[in-house]
């Protein structure tokens, strides 16, 4: 019996270390990794939404929702179906809640908000806000206002030095939000853009400078007209706020008539299954026992020189004669 030389004794620890050092190298990068779905889940400033079914056919994200629906908000109570859509009543009185009853913990720097309506033959022409959030002194924070009369729809937003910064959106693309169809109108508010989607199309984005942070003293508005804060007489189906800027872009308003969607799936590994997985394949590894046989695979060699010259052959027989 032979022992194994020094040499394989080390090749065999460097494999080992090797893949220990792999391991623990995928191991200690989770706290990176899966932080930031972590941090999604327990931002206290955007809750969980309970949403239909068809929101994750529309955006076709595999994670949880997050931000408000403010329609659950305000009380809205539910009125007839048109279209076979499920509309909202609005009612007479104006229609505002104390902020922090509607944002307790304020509202995310980038969001999008997404409303769902349709405009009366009386109401087509009215200038009123989508949403408008005020501050403790009155000054306006937000406000989205959609302008019958111009055919714009309009964001403002208060400025870091507590300036007005206001964007009119008056694409001839927006002049359809106005023909008395449902329509479904969306806005993406990043650090530095703001984009109007009509029915998921994108119309126009605009950079914006910079934003202040929300306070939640003041009080906030949705559906009012601009003239005299009473609700504005449309059809709302719907008016949420994700928290996220990108969900107004991902909507492919797979549930408005003639629109069919086609399932997309996707996988996205967190961190910790990537992990198990190696773990798995590196357990099931076959172990190398010691062998103190060399098994080594055979190798093609080169041409060889040319042999010695045979023997000569027996003589044959004799052949008939030919005619």
């Amino acid at each position: 019996m032979f022992s194994r030389g020094p040499l394989s004794c080390a090749k065999d620890d460097m494999i080992q270390c090797l893949r220990w050092t792999v391991f623990l190298w995928v191991v200690n990068s989770i706290p990176f990794t899966s932080g930031m779905t972590v941090n999604e889940r327990i931002d206290h400033t955007c809750p969980p939404m309970k949403l239909e079914e068809k929101w994750h056919t529309n955006v076709n994200i595999h994670r949880e929702f997050t931000g408000f629906d403010l329609a659950q908000k305000f009380l809205l109570r539910k009125g007839t179906v048109t279209d076979n859509r499920l509309l909202l009543r609005l009612g007479s009185k104006p229609l505002f809640k104390p902020t922090e009853s509607v944002f307790p913990d304020g509202l995310s720097h980038e969001y999008s908000i997404i409303a769902t309506f349709r405009l009366r033959k009386t109401t087509k022409k009215n200038r009123w806000f989508v949403l408008q959030i005020f501050d403790k002194g009155g000054d306006t924070q937000v406000s989205l206002i959609v302008d019958g009369a111009k055919k714009t729809v309009e964001f403002l937003a208060q400025g870091f030095l507590k300036n007005s910064l206001l964007y009119v959106f008056k694409n001839r693309d927006l002049h359809a939000l106005f023909d008395r169809q449902f329509h479904k109108l969306g806005v993406s508010v990043e650090s530095n853009a703001v984009s109007v989607y009509l029915d998921c199309e994108l119309i126009e984005r605009q950079v914006t400078a910079e934003r202040s942070g929300m306070n939640v003293s003041g009080r906030t508005f949705i559906t009012t007209r601009v003239e005299d804060g009473r609700p504005v007489d449309i059809e709302l189906q719907e008016i949420l706020i994700f928290c996220d800027a990108r969900i107004a872009d991902l909507d492919r308003c797979c549930d408005s008539p003639g629109v069919t969607c086609e399932p997309v799936v996707t996988h996205n590994p967190t961190a910790a299954s990537l992990v198990t997985g190696y773990l798995h394949r590196m357990l099931s590894m076959p172990v190398q026992l010691p062998s103190d046989r060399c098994h080594c695979p055979a190798l093609k060699g080169d041409q060889g020189l040319p042999g010695l010259a045979g023997h000569s052959g027996q003589k044959g027989d004799k052949g008939d004669m030919a005619c």
